[in-house]
């Protein structure tokens, strides 16, 4: 049975509480790190990255609730609520899903943000290794300025830190990441999890920090890319927050603070969580 883990966007916090998850998931007897394909998205794909050809859940675990061992982080202000506010002022004349991927990709482009170098410095300072796994990784970025989606993988000749810090570049928050000459912005824009890109794999465990929120049009939402794995005839699940990880996570994902208490709750609700695989009807 061939597997794929979707990770979806989330923050910080969503870089922590799947991490949590995971580990906690190992706890119970259902790891579900062996995958072959694993497809990253923002948050996502920082994880993806973590996780290597060998992961060490222990390890990356220790990373996000041991003050010594994080990352460093800078500390953004942000509010789900008011971000989404100013995206939905950025797609004001947009028609299509392209033309309002281009719009939020001006809206990045003009912000005032972060030096790329510094930021991509903090990418680099959460991967344990610069290197792509063997195994099938799956990043996905969007071009600022034509609004395409373009998928990263080792095959791409692009760095694995370029790759992520692109997937992570959340527009109007962070900058967009310059590769072969193109501006690229966060994997979230074209879709919060882009499961869609796991097609093939007979069983498929999305993995949804943010929840139901969708912070930017997308023209593959996550119960039409399930569909249509199912479909397909693979096994699909999808985890999203229980109450007390939505709590942890709360209203600011990229606060640094929360990386503790979400990677505790995620622990916590992955050792509850019994997978529960489903097909088409």
């Amino acid at each position: 049975m061939s597997e794929a883990l979707v990770l979806g966007g989330g923050g910080v916090a969503g870089v922590a509480w799947i991490t949590g998850l995971l580990a906690g998931l190992a706890d119970a007897g259902q790891d579900v790190t062996g995958a072959g394909v694993i497809v990253g998205t923002s948050a996502g794909s920082v994880v993806a990255a973590q996780l290597g050809d060998e992961p060490d859940l222990e390890r990356l675990y220790a990373r996000q609730v041991e003050p010594e061992l994080q990352s460093a982080e800078i500390m953004v202000d942000l509010d789900i609520e008011t971000f989404g506010t100013e995206i939905a002022a950025a797609l004001r004349d947009a028609g299509t899903i392209p033309e309002m991927r281009r719009a939020v990709g001006r809206f990045a482009l003009a912000a005032d943000t972060a030096p790329e170098a510094e930021r991509r410095a903090v990418i680099e300072s959460r991967l344990p290794s610069s290197e792509w796994p063997a195994r099938t990784l799956r990043i996905v970025a969007v071009d600022a300025e034509s609004g395409e989606p373009r998928v990263f993988d080792n095959t791409s000749g692009v760095s694995l830190v370029d790759a992520v810090a692109a997937s992570c570049a959340v527009p109007g928050v962070w900058p967009p990441v310059t590769i072969e000459g193109r501006r690229y912005v966060d994997g979230g824009l074209r879709s919060g999890e882009n499961a869609d890109h796991a097609a093939g794999a007979s069983r498929v465990l999305v993995i949804v920090p943010l929840g139901d929120a969708t912070l930017f049009p997308t023209e593959k939402p996550l119960a039409q890319a399930v569909e249509e794995l199912r479909a397909a005839g693979a096994e699909v699940a999808i985890i999203v927050p229980d109450d007390p990880s939505r709590a942890a996570i709360g209203p600011n994902p990229l606060d640094p603070a929360t990386r503790k208490p979400s990677a505790e709750a995620g622990r916590a609700q992955g050792r509850e969580l019994k997978i529960e695989w489903t097909r088409a009807h």
